[in-house]
């Protein structure tokens, strides 16, 4: 029975509660993605509500809605009667999702080297600083949190909202953390990022555009090997996806 119907009014949900139980499927999500495309669990896996329930520290309910999330990325697939499975990742998907994210980050520089001041370039500079030394600290965790907010810090500048959540969708797809882990990211993050710093510096948007869009894609084949070296395809998968 309604709350109109039986004359009783339900007290509205804290936002902060609204909020809160919008980011549990979110979290749930997040954490499954990565461990596909991590190579934690491989196509065909089917995976178990309840422990992912435990592994995040939820309820069932928010991971039945972050699988059905991942249903609609192509992340995994649901069996009638059987449960959620793992779908197939790939090479070929990694290309796609970094080539993706590389044209909309190409354009954001592009804009973003026409308008930005020398604040918003100290800016930069200190988080790269920042960047540097998580990198030499082996800080894998500072080391995804800073470069996002370097890329971030970029988008902003562009001024152009709609694109930048374009990109944030494509972004939600991509291994943050796993992604840092990654030392041949990480060295050619620590050759680039300067490079990029100095074209935004001068202005450079067709420059910026190209140094953005080649630095994104080179973390697809860099990413791709790191899931070669766990055995995330087989001998066959590889000469089918590549």
């Amino acid at each position: 029975m309604s709350s109109l119907i039986s004359g009783k009014v339900r007290p509205p949900m804290p936002l902060h509660d609204r909020s809160r139980r919008q980011q549990l499927p979110e979290e749930v999500a997040s954490y499954v993605r990565e461990m596909i495309i991590s190579g934690d669990v491989r196509a065909g896996d089917f995976l178990r509500i309840e422990r992912i329930a435990e592994a995040v520290g939820v309820s069932t309910t928010p991971v039945r809605e972050g699988l059905l999330t991942l249903r609609s990325e192509g992340f995994v697939e649901l069996v009638p009667r059987r449960g959620f499975v793992v779908a197939p990742f790939t090479k070929q998907d990694v290309r796609d999702l970094f080539w993706a994210q590389a044209q909309l980050a190409g354009e954001l520089a592009a804009r973003a080297a026409k308008n930005i001041t020398p604040q918003q370039i100290a800016e930069l500079e200190g988080i790269l600083q920042q960047h540097q030394d998580a990198i030499a600290q082996g800080d894998t965790e500072r080391v995804a949190s800073l470069g996002h907010a370097f890329h971030r810090k970029i988008n902003l500048t562009a001024d152009s909202p709609r694109l930048a959540r374009l990109l944030g969708s494509v972004v939600t797809n991509l291994p943050d953390r796993f992604y840092a882990t990654i030392e041949g990211q990480i060295t050619t993050t620590q050759q680039e990022h300067p490079v990029l710093i100095e074209a935004l510096r001068k202005h450079a948007s067709k420059r910026a555009k190209t140094l953005m869009e080649s630095h994104i894609l080179d973390g697809a084949d860099h990413l791709i090997e790191g899931l070669e070296q766990r055995g995330l395809w087989d001998a066959d998968d590889a000469a089918n996806a590549g």
